[in-house]
């Protein structure tokens, strides 16, 4: 009987058999799910394949290994969640980027705090991490603010535009930590409220679009 790194070697140099666009979302939303779940550190090749009724050996042709496989789920799932997003005005923005990240608040922090370790001793792991959930959020808050700063609302010099970004995302990753439960839509909303407006000269009743 080969033994499994045989079997893997034997995957890796075999032709890549062919997934549908279908079959890989499922394969993808399964990682992303396990790691949830379990953590990076407990997610096995073996696991997928039992959660996805899909051969390991099938698994090893196509990603390789696991690294490559939560890799790939990363990439394959990237959505952009803010990038729709302009109400007119940047407190609308913000509000409804407060509400959209709330909601997902308990789907993307776990994935995040299951995969930090690990995407720190991997550059290619972090990269995903980041291109997948983080900079395309960044970029459509940064753009919130470019816009408004064209349109006169707030000063194109203003010292606290630049942080935005980090203080809306960086409090959905820390609110876990300090107290112990995710950073949600209503949670999101008072803190849009009380602590990025008034930071940028908007009244907390600057009215809805």
């Amino acid at each position: 009987m080969p033994s499994p790194d045989s079997v893997q070697e034997s995957a890796l140099t075999s032709p890549r058999s062919k997934i549908t666009p279908e079959r890989a979302q499922e394969l993808y939303t399964a990682v992303l799910d396990l790691l949830r779940e379990s953590g990076y550190e407990s997610l096995t090749m073996e696991g997928v394949a039992s959660r996805t009724r899909c051969g390991k050996s099938t698994l090893y042709r196509q990603w390789g290994s696991k690294p490559e496989l939560v890799v790939a789920a990363l990439h394959g799932t990237r959505r952009m969640l803010l990038s729709h997003i302009d109400t007119g005005t940047l407190a609308g923005d913000l509000r409804e980027a407060a509400r959209a990240i709330g909601e997902g608040s308990g789907r993307d922090t776990p994935l995040m705090h299951a995969l930090s370790h690990a995407a720190l001793q991997s550059p290619e792991l972090l990269c995903a991490l980041r291109e997948a959930l983080i900079l395309p959020e960044i970029a459509a808050i940064d753009t919130m603010v470019r816009r408004a700063q064209a349109r006169g609302e707030i000063a194109a010099d203003l010292p606290g535009a630049e942080y935005v970004a980090a203080q809306l995302l960086g409090v959905m990753r820390a609110r876990p930590l300090l107290e112990g439960r995710y950073a949600d839509a209503a949670y999101l909303s008072r803190f849009v409220e009380k602590a990025i407006l008034p930071g940028l000269g908007l009244t907390a009743d600057t009215p809805e679009p």
